[in-house]
């Protein structure tokens, strides 16, 4: 797409965009209603969590705006962070209202001596080609080698005419939008390169969230029986799929069952795995979105080996629901999210487990 017509379409969109009501913030989307579903607490679970006032982060100030749009934030939400070198690197969804597209991405950095700080150079991630057009969305940053880092975001885009005929014909439920994973990758957290499209349209039929890997507290991905694997559980026309890696970077897809909750309800989407190699080497723990068959919100997490990863040996009620990942700082289990922000206000939260 020309670069004049994808910018024009952008500032349609995002004019759009401020036109709509937003969501409002409900007391069923907080993360203390998804802390409350903590019954039990068993010895590998994650969670319940308790919010850290200390480490809020607060956004002042307007981006510059590379798309020439008009664009402007005004709710921060599903992070992602790590910490290098005694920083906290938080990168995080920033969009226009509440729950809305026409997202981008920041970055903002937290040290001892001088609390948070956003990057000068944000946006960090923003659109520029005609699968983001509708926005750039939900980060995921993870650690590949002692001096290499991935970025997984959504890139999302209108579907098309014959996108909506291809799905109907092959009995495909067609998504309101395109929503597709893709990577960049960085040495240093601050420069990224692009990688492209990571879930081909074959596997994701044209609508795949979540690269969701396997990683340790300290935000390093994790091989498991000697590859990485990413659990994608919402999109790819209704299945749940396994990718397998080498590099992060390479992916092959199967089609593979590794969660069953049918008694349940109805999976939304696996928010982030953890391997706690710093407690036991042996075991893996999903974190997970779902709808109750009455229609409710909820969380659960389900325990693995990592021998067999996609065979469940147990749940529990209550979930972190940490999309960007889990990690520990300070020697305890950290999420951030911004959901319980009140329109307007820039801001996210920490919250932290009450043991280490």
């Amino acid at each position: 797409m020309d670069k004049k017509i994808l910018q024009e379409k952008m500032r349609e969109i995002y004019e759009k965009t401020l036109e709509e009501s937003s969501k409002k913030n409900d007391a069923d989307y907080s993360m203390e209603y998804f802390f409350g579903q903590y019954g039990k607490s068993p010895s590998w679970c994650i969670g319940p969590m308790k919010k850290d006032e200390s480490l809020t982060f607060r956004k002042n100030v307007q981006w510059n705006d590379p798309t020439e749009t008009g664009w402007k934030s005004g709710f921060l939400f599903n992070p992602s962070a790590i910490e290098k070198d005694g920083k906290l690197y938080l990168f995080y969804r920033a969009a226009p209202r509440m729950e809305t597209l026409c997202s981008r991405i920041g970055l903002a950095v937290y040290t001892e001596e001088k609390g948070w700080e956003d990057y000068q150079n944000n946006p960090v991630v923003f659109p520029v080609v005609e699968d983001e057009v509708y926005g750039t969305e939900d980060p995921k940053v993870y650690q590949i080698k002692d001096d290499s880092y991935i970025l997984f975001y959504n890139g999302v885009s209108p579907i098309t005419e014959e996108v909506r005929a291809e799905l109907t014909a092959e009995g495909t439920e067609v998504p309101s939008l395109v929503c597709t994973v893709k990577a960049m990758v960085s040495k240093d957290l601050l420069h990224w390169e692009r990688v492209g499209q990571i879930v081909p349209t074959e596997v994701s039929r044209y609508w795949a969230k979540g690269a969701v890997i396997p990683r340790n507290p300290r935000g390093e991905a994790v091989k498991i029986n000697g590859e990485y694997l990413m659990y994608l559980s919402e999109g790819c026309g209704g299945k749940q799929v396994i990718g397998h890696s080498e590099d992060m970077i390479h992916w092959t897809f199967v089609q593979q069952e590794y969660l069953k909750i049918d008694e349940l309800g109805s999976i939304c989407e696996v928010a982030c795995a953890v391997v706690d190699d710093e407690k036991d080497q042996n075991t893996l723990l999903l974190d997970v979105y779902y709808h109750t068959k009455e229609g409710k919100r909820a969380g659960l997490q389900a325990l693995y080996s990592r021998q067999h990863p996609f065979e469940q040996l147990e749940l529990n009620f209550g979930a972190t629901l940490c999309w960007g990942g889990l990690w520990k700082y300070r020697g305890k289990w950290m999420c951030a999210q911004g959901w319980d922000a009140e329109e307007g206000n820039e801001e996210i939260y920490f919250y932290t487990t009450e043991t280490k």
